[in-house]
């Protein structure tokens, strides 16, 4: 029979619906049957396309043996960490103060008030890999649960000191200088991996912030050994098996250090943070590389994770029918039977596929290929003794052969619940696809995605929510949704000129202040006032696998206030990068993302105002350029002549038309330039080229 999980939306609860455990999703009627048992919560987190997360519900949650244990013994709680960041986050920091690191699955045992007492991750259902069987930790906690409650109570209250303390700050003015952007960009850039790009050793996962730094710094400081680990880390990852190089987007992160074997499983929120990294290094570099994989990457998102009404689902397996990278991977013969033997010998090498194969599940009889790219096209050019145009040729009409073919095999589960802040993410990343690459269909996108939120992730009242699945819409939205939708609001703003995108911008920035603002100390919390009452009220700085809520909301509030001319967005912005002053100077690695405000805010907007018809060609042409010289801390504006002053931005005001032609205004540390009508020359301006 079905537990109650059955009747949840989540995906990746309704995957626990068939287990023999007596699963309550996370609510009032377990914590009370906790409290009238007087049994201890094993409260399970996890996500549907975490591989690790899978195994341990085939090896413990569908073992009859090893979930009468849990049943005699526990209320068992299963959450969502994509509906339920909340949640995942408080129990997540008390799993890393009790054993120094995380991950999912999560495993924390709670009093029936919801007071945790002790946790770990992933178990294994007997003694292995270093770890303690799940049954034995099932055992040992209900002996201590029953002779040891002084000591559990000891426990959780040092916890919930600990949990206290993560949300205290000491404010740092001081520290927000240009030096702390420099200090931190030149830490991250002692912790590469000099041999193959990245962050550290394996696991290696993609830092867009980070790497984002490291591009930051090198443009403004000309260190060409950061720019160079920055190109070194997008290549590798653009060529290793992290990338799909069949069908586009990046799968979660590389167990290995080179960039090789993935966890496949393909999240939204990595690929909407790593199309405008690419994009940025197309701008920066002219890399033809970069731009493929941007583009690949937002047209992957268009075709396989796109609601038809415009939302983005959020995340594809790891694994298919129960065997992780089963779509993806490839043997020799496979190839061979597939193409003719023009394209076949290219494609084999090019994507290093052998007999041998480098990729196996244990126990496999057959070793499979992970493609993946060692020499360039003009390096197989010289290999097979023909033109580059002919080898580029001959591996997009092989990829075009297998990607159809793959399609016909079986697909990796999606979780189609498309949640506010990760949209939010994806709708600011084909904002700058379209301008950058000058696509009005990402642009679009974006604005098919922002209107899918307005339709579908709001209550009666207008109030905005986390997540919709099967047009059940659930959960008060989060610090993050507000605040990334806010960004992405005046994204649409900037690339569109409507006010509207901008008036929905400053009411989000609205209930932010409202709701999320700590009015006294500065910074935002994470869940709104009068949110569901749990243990701790977290204020986040650090970055997780999306930026950190403070630091988008930081970021919003000093636009805002440099677009509508409002002091008041402003102080609160600053207020917050204030607040974190200490953790800026100290902890950069956590950071990256709002080490980056700090960036911008610290060399102030340069504003780029285009006067002239949206649609006119010189127009275009002035906005193409503006948008090819590589400036993080600028914005570019087109206005109509002689529109209403009164709906323009404030850096946009009192601009006029030049010559009856479309003319460009560059305007930073409060001084504009004169009208330059020729895009050559508005790009030598913007790229500081002597002229």
């Amino acid at each position: 029979m079905a537990n109650r999980l059955a009747a949840e939306q989540s995906p990746y609860l309704r995957q626990h619906a068939e287990n023999p455990v007596d699963w309550y999703p996370w609510g009032p009627e377990a914590l009370a049957r906790a409290r009238s048992e007087n049994r201890p919560i094993l409260l399970s987190i996890g996500y549907s396309a975490c591989h690790w997360c899978h195994v341990m519900e085939r090896e413990s949650f569908e073992d009859e043996r090893i979930a009468a244990l849990m049943n005699e013994g526990f209320v068992n709680v299963k959450v969502d960490r994509e509906e339920r960041p909340d949640v995942d986050a408080i129990y997540m920091n008390t799993v890393q103060m009790l054993t120094g690191s995380g991950g999912w699955p999560l495993t924390v045992f709670l009093d029936p008030d919801g007071n945790p007492f002790y946790g770990g991750t992933y178990y294994p259902p007997e003694d292995r890999y270093g770890r303690p069987g799940f049954p034995r930790v099932l055992q040992a906690v209900l002996q201590a649960w029953s002779d040891k409650p002084d000591e559990l109570a000891e426990t959780t209250r040092r916890l919930l000191e600990g949990l206290e303390k993560l949300s205290q700050f000491r404010p740092d003015t001081a520290a927000l200088h240009p030096s702390t952007v420099t200090s931190a960009a030149e830490k991250l850039f002692a912790a590469r991996d000099e041999t193959h790009g990245g962050l550290g050793d394996a696991p290696k996962f993609p830092n867009a912030p980070a790497f984002g730094l490291w591009l930051r710094h090198s443009t403004a400081s000309g260190r060409a050994d950061m720019r160079q680990a920055f190109e070194q880390t997008l290549t590798g990852m653009a060529r290793g098996g992290m990338y799909d190089q069949l069908g586009g987007g990046f799968h979660r992160y590389s167990v290995d250090a080179h960039w090789l074997v993935p966890h496949f499983e393909k999240m939204l929120y990595d690929n909407a943070q790593l199309a405008p990294l690419y994009l940025d290094g197309f701008v920066a570099t002219g890399n033809p590389l970069y731009r493929r994989i941007a583009e690949e990457t937002l047209d992957y998102v268009l075709r396989e994770m796109t609601h038809p009404d415009g939302g983005f689902y959020s995340t594809q397996d790891a694994d298919t029918d129960g065997e992780e990278g089963l779509t993806y991977l490839w043997r020799l013969e496979e190839i061979q039977s597939l193409l003719d033997d023009e394209h076949a010998p290219v494609f084999v090498r090019y994507y290093q596929v052998d007999e041998a194969g480098n990729f196996a599940e244990p126990g496999a009889t057959e070793p499979k290929s992970i493609l993946h790219v060692k020499l360039s096209v003009e390096e197989m050019s010289k290999l097979f003794h023909t033109d580059v145009e002919t080898v580029q040729r001959l591996l997009d009409e092989a990829r075009a052969t297998l990607l159809a073919a793959r399609r016909k095999r079986p697909q990796p589960g999606r979780d189609e619940k498309i949640l506010t802040s990760w949209n939010a993410l994806a709708i600011r990343a084909f904002v700058r696809g379209a301008c950058v690459l000058d696509a009005p269909r990402y642009l679009d996108a974006g604005l098919r995605a922002a209107g899918f939120i307005d339709d579908h992730l709001r209550d009666p009242n207008g109030e905005l929510l986390r997540t919709v699945k099967d047009g059940v819409a659930r959960y008060p939205a989060y610090l993050d949704d507000h605040a990334f939708l806010a960004a992405a609001r005046l994204d649409l703003f900037e690339a569109t000129g409507d006010p509207a995108h901008l008036e929905r911008g400053r009411d989000l920035a609205e209930i932010l202040i409202d709701r999320f603002l700590d009015p006294d100390e500065g910074g935002f919390y994470f869940t709104a006032t009068g949110h569901e009452k749990l243990i701790d009220r977290p204020k986040i700085a650090f970055d997780s696998s999306i930026p950190a809520g403070n630091a988008v909301a930081t970021e919003t509030f000093l636009r805002l206030g440099h677009l509508l001319g409002d002091d008041r967005y402003r102080e609160i912005g600053e207020k917050t990068l204030s607040l974190f002053g200490e953790l800026l100077a100290k902890q950069p690695f956590g950071l990256a993302y709002l080490i980056g405000v700090l960036d911008d805010h610290l060399r102030g907007p340069r504003d780029v105002v285009i006067v002239g018809e949206r649609d006119a060609p010189e127009t275009r042409r002035l906005v193409r350029a503006a948008h090819a010289v590589y400036a993080p801390n600028q914005s570019v504006f087109v206005v109509e002549p002689h529109a209403d002053e009164a709906l323009l931005p404030a850096p946009a005001r009192g601009k006029t038309q030049a010559l009856e032609t479309a003319a460009a205004y560059v305007c930073e540390s409060f001084t504009c330039s004169a009208p330059v009508t020729d895009p050559e020359a508005l790009h030598a301006v913007l790229a500081g080229e002597p002229g």
